[in-house]
């Protein structure tokens, strides 16, 4: 959540940090009502002489640039807010039809700050292929944190690569795809180009608390919790494929009308 605090603190930065003060108090803005109040509409040499030396038309265009990046900044906040929203789908907590692409980009417009180009890291690119979906009856908030622990996973894995001297030479990305499988059931692939998954690893992906994850940055529940969400909540699978040095794809099956048993079973 950190990285959201700074998203949300960059965009209200671009607001509380502009320079407008300087325009409507203490500033210029003064000096050039006062002067305008006093000799408008027929200026003197000395109006004309202060609207040259603060460069007029410099300002206007300037105060132009700020509200723009006023109107920027409060719809990047707007974003955030509905994503965090949508993501938590707080109220949609009970059992009822979901649109899935729209939570897979709720949960990406959350990681964006994960995604970007830094200084000492390259951007992650996301490339979506998304198929022609029904509603799904589901648990959209579950299936959200599902969708997250997998792409973290993903993004942690790309970050971990791109220092390596072999992965330099490729763009770190990520390929979600989304089909319909057959008259009642939705795929949902998230592969990534990282390092893959050795077979040591494999053995313990979905066991509660393993991690590789250094002290402090995994719980080593993320994949566990999301396995008991799709097939014990939803009646669905997931599975992987990776090898050791050509990347990882998860693979969630959600059926679009859960069975009876499912159903009952919750």
């Amino acid at each position: 959540m950190l990285g959201l605090r700074l998203k949300t603190k960059t965009g209200v930065g671009w607001i509380s940090f502009l320079p407008i003060t300087f325009y409507s108090r203490g500033g210029c803005g003064n000096d050039i009502n006062r002067a305008n109040t006093q000799h408008y509409p027929n200026p003197p040499p000395s109006l004309q002489q202060l609207l040259n030396s603060i460069e007029l038309d410099f300002l206007v265009q300037d105060l132009k640039n700020i509200l723009e990046s006023m109107q920027v900044g409060t719809k990047r906040i707007r974003d955030i807010i509905v994503s965090l929203r949508n993501f938590s789908r707080l109220d949609e907590a009970s059992f009822k039809e979901a649109d899935i692409h729209s939570g897979i980009d709720n949960t990406l417009m959350i990681l964006h700050h994960r995604l970007q180009t830094k200084a000492d890291a390259t951007g992650i690119k996301i490339i979506k292929e998304y198929g022609q979906l029904p509603l799904v009856q589901c648990y959209a908030q579950e299936l959200n944190q599902v969708f997250m622990n997998i792409l973290t996973n993903a993004i942690d894995v790309l970050e971990e690569s791109v220092k390596t001297t072999n992965a330099q030479q490729k763009t770190p990305s990520i390929w979600i795809q989304t089909q319909l499988t057959s008259d009642n059931l939705v795929s949902i692939s998230i592969a990534d180009n990282g390092g893959g998954i050795s077979e040591e690893i494999r053995l313990k992906l979905f066991d509660p608390f393993f991690t590789t994850k250094p002290i402090g940055k995994g719980t080593g529940l993320g994949l566990f919790v999301s396995y008991q969400i799709v097939v014990e909540k939803h009646g669905g699978n997931l599975w992987y494929n990776s090898t050791s040095d050509g990347g990882t794809k998860f693979v969630i099956e959600i059926p679009i009308h859960p069975g009876k048993d499912v159903v009952e079973s919750r």
